[in-house]
């Protein structure tokens, strides 16, 4: 075979994935206060009504907050100096996933589960994975500490070494620390933190949205990438 005729459909395909890929729409801004950007090579404020991409990074400022709206209705709305990065979104159709991976590197988040099938969310803080079922969930990602409470509905909390608790009351806790190298996860059903502040400072952050009703400049464009560019 010619190499020269067998590497450019490879190289275009593989071209045309990556470019699929990091443009893929999959929720956008509602909210957006003070200082909220996507970090890449560049960093590029956001603003109401921009669109959520696929792969990015989100980030808040000191005394900012945001809150998205994912093209399966999932809100996410993150407290000041809030990092965020989708790792991963599959489409299912239009307007659910089947396979969406959250990173919640640092700072308050909440999270409050779309439309998909709740096996296709995977939320992962640096110490914790956390697998829900038709849930709502206040998150803190700190150096050392992630704490995971259960508002409404149950998941499953597993540190990076596989020990887990289950949430399945409102007030559930778990609180995950690592102290000279070594991780533990307790549960309490006094939380030691909440996002309602966050809630409180910031008028419409907890509010919850179908996407219809986010008046979504665009339609998210619907790949089936998963299985062509490697997914």
């Amino acid at each position: 075979m010619n190499l020269r005729f067998w590497l450019f459909p490879t190289l275009l395909s593989t071209a045309l994935c990556a470019g699929a890929q990091a443009q893929t729409r999959v929720g956008e801004a509602v909210l957006i206060q003070n200082d909220v950007a996507r970090v890449a090579a560049t960093t590029t404020p956001i603003n109401v009504g921009d669109s959520m991409l696929r792969d990015e990074t989100v980030r808040t400022g000191a005394d900012s907050a945001a809150r998205f709206v994912m093209a399966d209705s999932t809100n996410l709305s993150l407290g000041p100096g809030a990092t965020l990065k989708l790792d991963r979104t599959v489409f299912n159709d239009e307007h659910s996933y089947r396979d969406v991976a959250i990173r919640m590197t640092t700072g308050a988040f909440r999270f409050v589960t779309g439309h998909s099938e709740k096996a296709a969310y995977k939320i992962t803080t640096p110490l914790a994975t956390i697998g829900v079922r038709g849930t709502t969930l206040d998150i803190l990602s700190q150096r050392g500490r992630s704490v995971v409470v259960l508002q409404d509905g149950a998941a499953s909390v597993c540190t990076t070494s596989f020990q887990c608790v289950q949430l399945t009351q409102p007030g559930d806790t778990a609180v995950i620390t690592s102290t000279g190298g070594k991780v533990s996860i307790t549960k309490t059903n006094t939380p030691p933190w909440t996002f309602a502040a966050n809630c409180a400072a910031s008028a419409g952050l907890c509010s919850v949205n179908q996407y219809a009703d986010a008046s979504p400049t665009a339609t998210p464009a619907v790949h089936d990438d998963g299985m062509l560019c490697g997914r």
